[in-house]
């Protein structure tokens, strides 16, 4: 991990004076991961003063593209209801959820009708019951508690078109966002072979020290489609090829448990190296006890080149699972950098946190939830599980100009190329890796002018503070088991 030269300022009681340098890279990339929401489903917000307004297709006047009614069903149309963050159900998001939404039309390649959302199956919280048409909701924002997102999104940079790269639920999210693919091996994804679901048994532990009775299913090409993708033999949760933690060596992912299925490192073998029941290989770039240790070691100067960053389940967004924390919770991370007054010392000047970090802020899956806007299905064998639906994607830096939509067509890959993009002086290249990186096209360096002055930071407000979450009593639990 980089110490960064502040903190010996601040341990002896000096102010430190930030200089400007000219940057051509960032000495730091943070990805904020949360969990299962569409933008049609947490954004609506975008489409209301005093934040912004909506088109589809978006316009210069309303640049967001969320759709606010008539969201398609097999049928005909339907009015989306409101729904708290907190809702006490949640929804199918497997593979086969994905086709359900999807309703594939044949064709080379395939594309989606995006009618069938109705189809997928609703799981209440114990004791409660599923509402009325529970896929077609959108999250209430009548007490602001999405107002931490709206800023961001609106004071910095917004993705249109972000998707998630795979068709189905969080664990081969993860390991899609850490190493751009979720094959057991560099060769099963050549040939389009990947995990596709989540583990079982339920709550079972993931990755190379879960039980051996564990197994994740997976899907391979089908020679004969509709549907896209064949469901192939369940396998071991541990997986042997690179990562993005093997091209960049100063790397930290925090996360809620070693053996949850957000804890990507976990089940890549020469990282994890098991032995006795925990993973011995990934020594101090892992911190898998609270996801509030991201909090405490930026305030003491300690920010790697490139972190990953997940929630416990009360800060996850995940339905039925969190308690509305997740907006703060973001925040506080951004806060945390925005407001530091560590600094880096930069070609001929020194720099604090905010003005050499980039902070992508994406979520790992749609959790069943409706969108409107249809993925491109990639040619070829990747795509009978490549891409899935739309997830939404903020951006922000110091270099960031308010206000910034993209309407390039992105997903984790797109991450992932960023990165290599950025630490090109270690001698990578975009595609790097060969998995979703080099299937991407596109890599979020249209978000960043780092040749103008870096913009000053205001602090995002927010209901909760890092305080609250260093400080936060509960123990932290994984964002739910799917």
């Amino acid at each position: 991990m980089r110490l960064a030269s502040g903190l010996l300022a601040l341990l002896m009681g000096l102010t430190a004076v930030i200089t400007q340098a000219q940057i051509s890279s960032f000495q730091h990339i943070v990805v904020i991961v949360q969990e299962n929401r569409t933008p049609d489903n947490l954004f609506q917000g975008l489409c209301a003063a005093p934040y912004g307004a909506c088109a589809v297709p978006p316009t210069s006047s309303a640049p967001y593209d969320v759709q606010t009614s008539n969201w398609k069903t097999e049928t005909g149309t339907i009015q989306p209801l409101s729904e708290a963050l907190d809702s006490t159900y949640d929804l199918h998001h497997s593979h086969s959820a994905f086709n359900q939404m999807c309703n594939v039309v044949a064709g080379s390649p395939p594309r989606c009708r995006m009618d069938g959302a109705g189809k997928i199956g609703c799981i209440p919280n114990k004791g409660t019951t599923c509402p009325t048409q529970p896929q077609f909701r959108y999250v209430d924002n009548s007490t602001g508690i999405l107002n931490p997102y709206l800023a961001l999104a609106t004071q910095y940079g917004w993705a249109n078109y972000m998707f998630q790269t795979n068709q189905g639920p969080s664990f081969p999210a993860h390991q899609f966002i850490f190493g751009g693919t979720s094959a057991p091996s560099q060769s099963d994804d050549a040939n389009a072979i990947f995990a596709s679901e989540n583990v079982t048994p339920v709550n079972a532990a993931a990755g190379c020290n879960a039980a051996l009775t564990t197994v994740v299913g997976t899907i391979s090409p089908n020679p004969t489609p509709p549907p896209y993708g064949a469901p192939g033999s369940p396998i071991y949760p541990c997986f042997e090829h690179q990562t993005m933690a093997d091209l960049v060596s100063d790397w930290m992912y925090y996360a809620a448990g070693a053996g949850s299925i957000w804890t990507a490192p976990n089940a890549i073998e020469h990282i994890c190296l098991p032995s006795g029941g925990r993973c011995t290989g990934w020594g101090t770039h892992v911190d898998s006890t609270n996801p509030s240790h991201v909090l405490t070691d930026i305030g003491n100067c300690v920010l790697g080149d490139l972190t990953w960053v997940t929630p416990t389940a009360e800060n996850s967004d995940h339905a039925s699972a969190n308690d509305g924390g997740g907006p703060s919770w973001v925040a506080s991370v951004v806060n945390a950098i925005g407001n530091s007054q560590c600094t880096d010392q930069v070609n001929n000047g020194t720099l604090s946190f905010w003005q050499d970090t980039a902070i992508l802020i994406t979520w790992d899956d749609w959790g069943g939830w409706y969108d409107h806007e249809p993925p491109t299905i990639l040619a070829g064998v990747q795509g009978d599980y490549q891409y899935g639906f739309r997830v939404p994607m903020i951006v922000v830096s110091a270099y960031t100009n308010p206000g910034y939509v993209d309407n390039s067509r992105y997903d984790f890959g797109s991450i992932l190329r960023f990165i290599e993009n950025n630490f090109a002086s270690l001698g990578l290249t975009e595609g790097e890796l060969g998995f979703a990186d080099s299937r991407a096209t596109t890599d979020f360096t249209a978000f960043f002018n780092l040749a103008q002055a870096p913009r000053s930071f205001t602090a995002i407000a927010a209901p909760k503070n890092a305080d609250f979450f260093i400080h936060d009593p509960r123990p932290p639990e994984p964002p739910d088991n799917d």
